[in-house]
């Protein structure tokens, strides 16, 4: 196997960024932080991305298969991105994602709801075209506060490898 780049052939990471390739364990469960949904966040959400009534107007979503407002979920899933970011990915060497896997919206989100984000870690491989990086699977699930699945993302992360030696 080639030996890896040096930290100067990658992305110039900070400080802060003490995450790499290396770092993400099968079976690593990590749990990213909360969030707490309004009406407000979802009508705001709904009428810039995804207004359909339901998401948008209190009244007519009581009439709607939810009775009830409730969040996009396209919504919830930037709401799991954000978490994600917030309590691991600000801290990782991430060279954005090739894709999604899998997106269920298990449960309609509500107003009210305290969402709780998580990820585990399912598979790790080294790169076989790129040795200076890493790809792995994760699982992210978007709880409320009664423990209900609201939203389950399999996503794979592409994440430099450590860097050799330090930079100069």
């Amino acid at each position: 196997m080639p030996a890896r780049p040096s930290q100067t052939e990658l992305a110039p990471w900070g400080p802060e960024i003490h995450l790499f390739w290396e770092d993400f364990q099968v079976g690593q469960v990590e749990q990213l932080g909360s969030h707490l949904i309004s009406t407000e966040e979802i009508i705001d959400f709904g009428r810039r991305f995804d207004p359909q009534p339901f998401h948008v107007d209190p009244e007519r979503a009581q009439q709607s298969a939810f009775h009830g407002l409730v969040a996009s979920g396209w919504h919830s899933a930037s709401i799991w991105m954000r978490l994600y970011w917030d309590g691991m990915l600000s801290r990782a060497a991430s060279l954005g994602s090739p894709g999604v896997e899998d997106l269920k919206w298990l449960a309609p989100v509500r107003p009210g709801d305290d969402l709780q984000g998580s990820l585990e870690v399912i598979s790790t491989r080294p790169s076989l075209s790129r040795p200076d990086r890493g790809l792995v699977l994760l699982r992210g699930e978007l709880t409320d506060q009664t423990g209900v699945v609201k939203l389950q993302v399999s996503a794979w992360g592409l994440f430099a490898r450590r860097p050799l030696s330090p930079p100069s």
